[in-house]
């Protein structure tokens, strides 16, 4: 029920809303005597109602403007009055709570809480995720889609593990890996091949540029050690006999080359490298040293030295297994940043010690200016 208390004639009426306590209108009170500064419309008890200027009394409450008012009571001839707001807001982050479907729609309550561009990542993280020292990339694809470089690395070392096995003769293997083929052509080829495509969208250049580049050397190898594409069979001196071409002195220098420059194409990684880390030091230093062992392999096997080129195949093989050792340990060392453990192994990290070309260039701006 609505009742004037005090008002001065021709002022509103004020609604009393059930509370026990005295209201204090928010006019002036000149039929009392008192204070005629106006005062806002409070009670005496801790029950929260929101007064005339849409404020919210109470114990502590906060009103429309996000400023908190405190229970700070002063009587002045009798009346008590809660006046005094603290300039404390505070952010949704922190204290504001999203109920979705109550509020608010639920999508309207998702976009207040979303976090998209607040999550960042340490440089050495970042270049133990992706082989890569951060670069600046437009657009959020990184986050957007999963980190291929894992699969690179699995179709390289499921490749590379067995080959090495086989060029050190362990349990009998041989034959150059020829019983390997679908194993380099589907696990190494078409992974590294699929996962450096997906790192050029991503924006990682190097990472792009070394899996591509070997995906299409496993494609290669293995279609070279395939009967259907004749790469050997086309210097057998029987055409009945395509495996004979394997012995060919032609064929075998021939082979040399392309594993010679594969070791050229691993110095140049070699050198890049040492922007990363020691891992892929390693890793690139060991596939010098196998392409390296590789061409003399076949370059020897071309000269008729038999028994040479069979110590060259081992040495191939053993630095072929300390790569895959570096090889598994960062894979493992990747597969646990991704699942985010509590603990991590170390890489050895060496984006820091080479100074970057934009480093040096504002380095340079700042003391010119």
């Amino acid at each position: 029920m609505a009742t004037t208390r005090g008002s001065p004639q021709g002022a509103s009426l004020e609604k009393d809303y059930g509370h026990n306590g005295t209201f204090t209108p928010n006019y002036a009170d000149t039929n009392r005597g008192l204070n005629t500064t106006p005062r806002l419309g409070t009670y005496n008890q801790d029950h929260s109602a929101t007064n005339g200027n849409g404020h919210i009394d109470g114990n502590v409450a906060a009103n429309g403007n996000g400023y908190t008012k405190e229970n700070d009571h002063t009587k002045e001839n009798g009346i008590t009055n809660c006046t005094k707001y603290t300039n404390r807001k505070t952010s949704p982050s922190s204290s504001t709570r999203y109920h979705l479907g109550k509020d608010e729609p639920s999508d309207t309550t998702l976009d207040k809480i979303k976090t998209s561009g607040s999550i960042t990542i340490s440089p050495e993280l970042f270049e133990k995720m992706y082989l890569s020292p951060q670069t600046p990339v437009k657009g959020d694809l990184r986050k957007t889609f999963g980190n291929p470089t894992p699969l690179a690395l699995i179709g390289f070392l499921l490749s590379l593990s067995p080959l090495a096995c086989i060029l050190m003769g362990w349990r009998g293997s041989g034959g150059s890996g020829a019983s390997d083929v679908g194993v380099y052509i589907y696990m190494g080829g078409m992974l590294m091949t699929l996962s450096g495509i997906l790192e050029f969208f991503i924006g990682n250049t190097f990472p792009f540029v070394v899996f591509c580049s070997f995906g299409g050397f496993w494609l290669a190898f293995g279609t070279t050690l395939t009967p259907l594409y004749n790469a050997y069979g086309a210097f057998s001196p029987d055409p009945s006999n395509p495996a004979a071409g394997l012995k060919s002195d032609t064929f075998n220098a021939s082979f040399a080359y392309f594993m010679v420059f594969m070791g050229l194409m691993s110095a140049v990684y070699l050198v890049c490298a040492l922007r990363t880390n020691v891992i892929f030091v390693i890793i690139f230093l060991t596939l010098l040293l196998l392409f390296g062992f590789l061409g003399g392999t076949y370059f020897q096997l071309a000269n008729g030295n038999t028994v040479l080129a069979m110590k060259l195949e081992v040495a191939a093989g053993a630095c072929g297994f300390v790569s895959v050792l570096a090889g598994w340990w960062i894979f493992l060392a990747q597969m646990l940043a991704a699942l985010d453990f509590p603990f991590e192994i170390p890489i050895g990290d060496m984006s820091h010690i080479i100074p970057t070309a934009s480093g040096k260039l504002k380095k340079s701006e700042e003391y010119s200016v």
